[in-house]
């Protein structure tokens, strides 16, 4: 079943969704040439929104952390693509060490972690978790509430190489997206694979970036499917200094609002929309769901009362907020069980391995979904991304549209790859 879309608008994005079937051998051959000239991020995930009007991605994790949500039924797929990634990297491959995110309370978290080990473990992968925690200075288990356990070791850096005792890697996965900058344990090797390459990591990325890499993506996708690229794209600007603890920088964020809010009127009125726009500011480096508010009026940033201003001031880590991206709201008009909810996509390599939904009951179709309370619906994504099925009406059938879902999540990954290759420090410069 798709999730019901509860709004008369869904015209432009079931058009959409016939323009995707009818194209999908130009599509696919599309991604495949562009696949010849960028290289995928390991693995990735990306939060989509669909209002009926307009489907676009929100975010993209290049360290994503919800593993544990997908249904066995796509474990298959993450297997296979875990090979081919692997394969592509260091086909000789035989020990694997996934560095976590040093949160080790988080039972979620750590369900994660179990998921992703059992995914390279079946690809044929010796995998053990090393940890660069402080608190983990000797091997600890820590059981999972469905049963099972993780194992923690801590990491041993010799001079040239990263591994455990008596475990020596020839591959490292980050998953940890390295919020507080990079820690010197994970810094000069040289020897091994260190995926993702530390430049992913938000002590560097910016989502900012990112989203100019997503529009030139988007333009290029819009041409090959004679399509207003709008419609798949959340516009943008963005504030590089701003202050919302001393409120400094404010005049800088009003009128970027104001001129976002202005740009999206526009579009509403061109498309027959009878909805209220609305932005969405947000740091422009971390995760977690820190760091946002929405705006729906250039008026609501005057009346920002300290809780706000704290909220805006410091996200995960502690870490203090100085740089904002302002984004188009994109509304979620999906439902489940009439909670909001929005699809995440999950892809590693070049390949969607499946999805979920977040859905959140106590949150609006205007606001940020990735907040305490939230639970996720894997069920909704049963059915493969990859099949879709031609012929059937448009809306009426879910492979269709997680088909649909899928393009958008990998349009979001190829933005990815050129965001990373833009920013890589390392890249060879020809003049």
């Amino acid at each position: 079943m798709v999730p019901h879309l509860i709004t008369a608008l869904t015209g432009p994005i079931n058009e959409l969704e016939q323009r995707v079937l009818e194209s999908m051998p130009a599509i696919e051959r599309w991604f495949r040439l562009e696949w010849m000239e960028h290289t995928p991020p390991f693995y990735s995930s990306v939060d989509i929104r669909n209002a009926g009007f307009k489907l676009a991605p929100v975010d993209t994790n290049l360290y994503p952390g919800g593993w544990n949500n997908l249904t066995p039924e796509m474990l298959p797929l993450a297997v296979q693509s875990a090979m081919a990634a692997i394969e592509k990297i260091c086909p000789e491959a035989k020990n694997l060490l996934v560095i976590p995110e040093n949160h080790t309370r988080n039972t979620f978290y750590l369900s994660n972690l179990a998921q992703l080990k059992r995914i390279f473990h079946m690809a044929g992968l010796n995998v053990r978790i090393g940890s660069i925690s402080p608190d983990i200075k000797e091997p600890t288990t820590i059981e999972l509430p469905g049963g099972g356990s993780v194992l923690l070791e801590p990491v041993v850096r010799t001079k040239r190489r990263l591994g455990l005792k008596d475990f020596d890697p020839c591959t490292i996965l980050l998953n940890n997206d390295l919020s507080t900058g990079i820690p010197g344990i994970l810094e000069d090797i040289h020897e091994q694979y260190l995926l993702p390459p530390l430049h992913a990591g938000w002590s560097v990325r910016r989502k900012s970036n990112h989203f100019k890499s997503y529009e030139e993506v988007s333009k290029r996708f819009g041409k090959l499917l004679g399509i207003d690229p709008w419609l798949i794209n959340p516009m943008f600007n963005m504030c590089g200094e701003v202050n919302f603890a001393e409120g400094t920088g404010m005049e800088c964020l009003r009128t970027n609002v104001d001129a976002l809010l202005t740009k999206v009127r526009k579009k509403y009125k061109e498309y027959g929309i009878n909805e209220k726009p609305f932005v969405v500011v947000k740091a422009d480096n971390g995760t977690y769901g820190m760091g946002i508010m929405t705006v729906r009026d250039v008026k609501d940033l005057d009346d920002l009362n300290r809780k706000t201003k704290n909220k805006m001031a410091v996200i995960k880590d502690g870490q203090e907020v100085n740089q904002v991206i302002i984004q188009e709201g994109v509304l979620t008009n999906e439902r489940i069980n009439d909670a909001v909810a929005e699809p995440v996509v999950y892809m590693m390599d070049r390949y969607v391995v499946g999805g979920f939904y977040r859905v959140h009951a106590d949150r609006g179709i205007d606001e940020n979904l990735n907040a305490p309370g939230a639970s996720f619906v894997p069920l909704a994504f049963a059915e493969s991304t990859r099949l879709p099925q031609p012929g059937e009406k448009p809306g009426a059938s879910a492979p269709n549209r997680f088909y649909m879902y899928g393009v958008i999540g990998r349009l979001a990954m190829l933005a990815a790859s050129y965001e990373l290759e833009a920013t890589d420090p390392d890249a060879e410069t020809y003049d």
